[in-house]
């Protein structure tokens, strides 16, 4: 079942609201339960665990600065 555009930008909206912070804490909180690495391989951590929450998510965030593709408009000259 496809998400319709309007219920994406709202769940877009959460996950970055909501689910965001949320992520980047619990990365701050695994990167801790360790002694701390060089500076470079916490850095590699970071960008790793930065890139890796979006694969999950890009079918939620793909068009949505677009504007909603069910909407018809009709441009009259």
């Amino acid at each position: 079942m496809a998400l319709s555009y309007k219920s994406r930008r709202r769940l877009a909206l959460l996950v970055l609201v909501l689910g965001l912070p949320a992520y980047i804490t619990l990365c701050v909180v695994i990167v801790a339960q360790f002694d701390r690495p060089s500076i470079l391989v916490e850095l590699a951590i970071y960008v790793g665990m930065g890139v890796l929450w979006a694969f999950p998510l890009k079918a939620v965030f793909k068009g949505i600065g677009q504007p909603d593709p069910e909407t018809t408009t009709s441009e009259e000259d």
